[in-house]
């Protein structure tokens, strides 16, 4: 443990001088936690009550017992973002983790780390974790700031409990590690194999591609995300990073990263 926390810190020390990744950290999760809270202060004058019955039977599914059709309507319309708080632990981790390797590289100090005792699995523990720590708990920051900010501006226990039901709760703190775990290793793998920080960042991005679908899949009416499909998801994730940490710690070669970028 020793050998990863000392990995976890010198990370931190090299990647949190890079002006971009502090922005990514500190300014991502906070503009994906102000976007639903400015819908919510948009709509809460709505004024749906008098349309009720002519809502449509997406907007019925999220009426829970006390919950006025306007507010269904501001519920419906939040839900669609309450995405973006998966977003954050997918796109924080690519900047920090596909800066790992190749990013060392360029700073020459890859050779002398790779020299060191360390083992293989000990070294990309400690850079997924130094990726991971920072996209999970700023992703919990944001949500937690939505939920304070949700209760003041709805004014109404009854709506900020249905945005915060136990869907979005599995969401956030199971899927949301999950996938942030998905992108450091996705990361770490090619920024193994290619030979610029700017390369791996753009190559990494791909890990976004499948959520941004389910976003605009559920924007667009074709689905709605429920209890079953998040744990779907997330037994998914668990297959899915399982598979990822095994190839990133085979496709990590010592000798021939250091042999190729010599």
């Amino acid at each position: 443990m020793h050998k990863i926390k000392t990995i976890i810190r010198k990370e931190w020390a090299e990647v949190f001088k890079n002006r971009m990744v502090l922005f990514t950290v500190i300014f991502l999760p906070l503009l994906m936690t102000a976007l639903p809270l400015i819908i919510l202060f948009a709509t809460r004058d709505a004024g749906m009550d008098e349309y009720a019955a002519e809502l449509p039977a997406q907007f019925a599914q999220l009426c829970a017992d006390g919950l006025t059709a306007g507010q269904c309507f501001q519920v419906y319309m939040v839900r669609q973002f309450l995405l973006m708080f998966m977003m954050i632990p997918l796109i924080i981790p690519i900047n920090i983790a596909a800066y790992s390797i190749v990013g060392e590289k360029t700073t020459r100090s890859l050779e002398p780390l790779l020299a060191t005792p360390i083992t293989t699995a000990e070294l990309l523990t400690g850079k997924n974790l130094a990726a991971t720590i920072p996209a999970v708990l700023a992703t919990w920051v944001g949500f937690a700031l939505f939920a304070v900010g949700s209760l003041i501006i709805s004014g109404s226990r009854a709506v900020t409990a249905s945005l915060l039901d136990p869907m979005w709760l599995l969401a956030v703190l199971l899927v949301g590690p999950l996938m942030a775990v998905l992108s450091v290793n996705f990361s770490i793998m090619v920024s193994s194999r290619v030979n610029d920080p700017r390369v791996a960042e753009q190559v990494s991005t791909v890990v976004i591609l499948p959520l941004l679908a389910l976003f605009f899949g559920q924007i667009s009416g074709l689905f709605f995300l429920n209890k079953t499909l998040i744990l779907l998801i997330a037994l998914g994730l668990v297959v899915v990073d399982i598979s990822l940490i095994y190839l990133a710690v085979r496709m990590f070669q010592r000798e021939n990263i250091l042999t190729r970028w010599k």
